[in-house]
């Protein structure tokens, strides 16, 4: 699949800063949306899909004048969102940059997804209590041996998990580690299905 932006190696980390966060920047639900779109953009197998994804969003963020491009860092890769007018000729000019808090960074893979492992593991427990109580004991048993999964080996919340990371735990991981009961075992690929739903959030593996 073509790379969607620019050269990282050529424009410098945008960080925000701890001073708070300036007026301008676009509305959380901008950014939300932004995120997901990327996600979805990088799990398309299709590369016209994938290519709608990214010009959605880029049109979403048009209309609050930021832009979008994906930093490959060694551990991780990262979106970062920042001001058109720092561009010129599709490289980030420093000279550009008046407030560095107005560029926005979410990690879309690698360990910590910005969080501490503590942080993510709550939240992983608190999916595991959402399915035990909307869905029963055996579902949540199953997600409570995903949220082992993402959280040891990739420290993700279950929600960050790819398509690949998913069947890992489905294929390797669960049958080797998670003792299942025969029941629990019938219905793993469900839980795993049920742990995205109670979110509202979509499951990356395939119908």
């Amino acid at each position: 699949m073509p790379d969607e932006t620019p050269d990282p190696s050529e424009a410098p980390d945008v960080l925000t800063d701890d001073e708070g966060e300036p007026d301008d920047l676009p509305p959380e639900t901008v950014v939300d949306e932004a995120e997901r779109l990327t996600k979805l953009a990088r799990e398309a197998v299709v590369d016209e899909e994938a290519a709608a994804y990214r010009v959605d969003r880029d049109e979403r963020l048009a209309d609050h004048d930021y832009t979008a491009r994906v930093r490959e860092d060694d551990t991780r890769d990262v979106l970062v969102l920042h001001p058109e007018e720092w561009v010129e000729d599709g490289e980030i000019r420093t000279e550009r940059i008046e407030a560095v808090d107005r560029g926005i960074e979410i990690p879309l893979s690698g360990p910590g997804e910005g969080d501490d492992w503590q942080e993510i593991d709550d939240y992983n427990r608190d999916v595991v209590a959402d399915v035990r109580e909307t869905h029963g004991e055996d579902h949540a048993a199953n997600v409570g041996a995903l949220a082992d999964f993402v959280g040891n080996h990739y420290a993700k919340p279950i929600h960050d998990a790819t398509a690949d990371e998913l069947s890992e735990f489905l294929t390797e991981y669960y049958p080797r580690n998670a003792w299942p009961t025969a029941a629990q075992r019938d219905i793993v690929e469900k839980s795993v299905r049920v742990a995205f739903s109670v979110a509202d959030e979509r499951c990356p593996l395939g119908e």
